[in-house]
C-alpha cells in the first residue's frame, strides 16, 4: 500500500516538473517573440498618446484604459483566435491580410499629413477635444488593431514551429504582456504634465523645478509623439507591404531595399548595422508614403471617393 503510494507521489512530482519545464518553456517562447516584435510594440506605444493629445485632464485616464481594454479584446478576440486558424488551415491567407492592414496604416498617416498640408491639421492639438469619447476610442481601436495584427503575426512566426496548444499559451502571454506594457508606458507620458504639477505644489526646490519643467515640456513632448507616431505608421505600413510583396511573388522592391541596407551596412564600419536599420526604415517610410498617397488620391480626389 505504502508503495503505491509512494509511486503515485513520484508520478505527481514528476507531473509536476514536466508541468514546471512547459511553463518555463512557454515562458522563454513568449520572451523570444515579444522581443522579435519590438519595434512594432514601440510603434503601438509612440502611435496611441495623440488620441488623447489635447483632451482634459480627467478624461485622459478613462480613455486610456477604454483602448487598452479593446486592444487587449482585439488581440484575444479576433487576431488570436483568426492567426491560430489560418496558420493551422489557410497559412497562405495570412499574408494578403497583413498586407491589407498595412495598406490602412499607410493610409491613415498619409490623411494625417494631407490634412496638415491643407491646413486642417493646424489646430491638432485640439482635435480630438472636438469628438467624443467614443469616437476617440473608436478610432485609437481600429489603429490598434493593425498594429496588434502585426505584433501577433510577427509573434507567430517565431513560434511557427510550436504545437498549436503551445502556440495558443505562449501568442496569450504575448498578448497580454504586451499590452499591459504599452497602454503602462501610454498613461505614464500621458499622465507626466500632471505629476509634475504635484511636484511643484509639493515642493519650490530642485523639485519644484523638476516639476515645472515637465509642465512646460509635456505639450511638446506630446506634440512630437505624434509626429512619431505617423511617421511609425509610414514605416510600419510600408514595411509590411514591401515583406509581403516579397512572399507573395514580386521580390524587386524589397530586393532593392535589402540590397541598399547591405551596401550601407558594410560601406560605414562601426555605426554601419545603425544606419543600415535606418536606411531600411526610412526607405519603408517612403513606400508607406507612396501606398498612401495612392489610397488617399481614390478617397479625396477621385470623384467617386471624394468625401468633402
Amino acid at each position: 500500500m505504502s508503495a503505491g503510494l509512494f509511486g503515485l507521489l513520484d508520478d505527481v512530482a514528476a507531473l509536476a516538473r514536466l508541468a514546471a519545464a512547459s511553463v518555463d518553456d512557454v515562458g522563454a517562447a513568449a520572451g523570444r517573440a515579444t522581443t522579435k516584435a519590438a519595434g512594432v510594440v514601440i510603434d503601438d506605444t509612440a502611435v496611441t498618446p495623440q488620441y488623447v493629445h489635447g483632451l482634459t485632464a480627467n478624461r485622459e485616464l478613462p480613455i486610456i484604459k477604454r483602448i487598452a481594454t479593446g486592444s487587449l479584446r482585439n488581440k484575444m478576440l479576433f487576431i488570436l483566435p483568426a492567426a491560430l486558424l489560418l496558420s493551422q488551415f489557410l497559412p497562405w491567407l495570412l499574408t494578403p491580410i497583413l498586407m491589407l492592414g498595412g495598406a490602412y496604416l499607410c493610409f491613415e498617416a498619409t490623411e494625417k499629413i494631407w490634412g496638415a498640408v491643407r491646413g486642417h491639421g493646424a489646430h491638432g492639438a485640439d482635435e480630438n477635444a472636438d469628438k467624443s469619447e467614443d469616437a476617440v476610442v473608436a478610432g485609437a481601436v481600429r489603429t490598434d488593431l493593425i498594429l496588434s495584427a502585426e505584433i501577433m503575426v510577427i509573434s507567430l512566426n517565431e513560434v511557427a514551429a510550436e504545437g498549436f496548444w503551445s502556440r495558443l499559451a505562449i501568442l496569450t502571454v504575448v498578448a497580454v504582456v504586451i499590452t499591459v506594457a504599452v497602454y503602462g508606458v501610454v498613461a505614464l507620458i500621458v499622465k507626466m504634465d500632471d505629476m509634475g504639477l504635484h511636484l511643484v505644489e509639493r515642493s519650490t526646490g530642485f523639485a519644484g523645478r523638476i516639476g515645472r519643467a515637465m509642465v512646460s515640456g509635456m505639450p511638446r513632448v506630446l506634440s512630437v509623439i505624434s509626429v512619431v507616431g505617423t511617421a511609425a505608421m509610414l514605416w510600419v505600413g510600408g514595411h509590411i507591404e514591401l515583406v509581403g510583396l516579397d512572399e507573395i511573388g514580386w521580390h524587386a522592391p524589397y530586393d532593392l531595399v535589402h540590397h541598399l541596407e547591405e551596401a550601407v551596412h558594410h560601406a560605414v564600419p562601426g555605426i554601419g548595422g545603425l544606419l543600415a536599420w535606418l536606411t531600411n526604415t526610412a526607405l519603408s517610410a517612403v513606400v508607406g508614403l507612396l501606398v498612401g498617397a495612392l489610397l488617399v488620391a481614390v478617397r479625396h480626389l477621385i470623384p467617386f471617393g471624394r468625401k468633402d
